[in-house]
């Protein structure tokens, strides 16, 4: 039975499946073709939304260039995060992107996974989340293809961001845990949303 996670809500993922080592990150959105930040969307544009994975340590680091994944860099060194590729539009049903996740072989110095996402282009396509509809997160276990986890978010309340932290895994001791964050951002790529927070938050100087 699929748990709804609210904002602000965590689980423990070794409770709710004991011996959990493989799991699916899934998100998908569908296009609402009212006014967002900038007017009237264009139902003709492309809407890319691009996910990403930011590797932290028990600082709240990111240590290297590869513990960032995202669609330049699709699997971490360990084999621990695959990231499926990039959708361009976010047509059709179901996850619209996907990232693997082996808790085994993830390097016992990441302690955090966070989640996020920004919107390509969203200035030049004068593009924000008030224009994205039905946005889920989902975490799905590969030994049985059973989705453990969902958290939707609602495109009205991130009016004006173009980034988003949509979740964290992180450990507990021998536990891993997942949190709801549901966080916007006026970012406009990843390489922005990293500058911005890097001496404020977990980010640090990657590029």
């Amino acid at each position: 039975m699929t748990l709804n996670l609210k904002k602000g809500e965590s689980i423990s993922l070794q409770k709710e499946v004991p011996n959990l080592t493989r799991i699916m990150f899934g998100l998908g959105w569908d296009i609402n073709q009212s006014d967002g930040l900038f007017g009237i969307f264009n139902p003709t544009e492309n809407f890319d939304l691009d996910s990403s994975v930011l590797c932290l340590d028990t600082n709240n680091k990111i240590k290297h260039n590869y513990d960032l994944i995202y669609y330049q860099n699709l699997a971490h060194p360990s084999g621990g995060i695959t990231h499926l590729g990039d959708n361009l539009t976010g047509e059709g049903e179901g996850d619209d992107e996907q990232i693997i996740v082996d808790l085994v072989n993830l390097p016992a110095s990441i302690a955090k996974l966070v989640f996020a996402v920004t919107i390509y282009k969203c200035k030049e396509r004068e593009q924000d989340f008030g224009q994205v509809n039905n946005a889920f997160v989902r975490l799905v276990n590969l030994a049985n293809h059973q989705e453990i986890v969902r958290y939707n978010l609602s495109g009205e309340e991130y009016l004006g961001d173009t980034a988003m932290i949509l979740a964290e895994i992180y450990r507990d001791n021998s536990d891993w845990k997942m949190a709801a964050i549901g966080k916007g951002i006026k970012a406009k790529s990843i390489e922005e949303l990293i500058d911005n927070h890097s001496n404020q938050s977990f980010f640090v100087d990657l590029l």
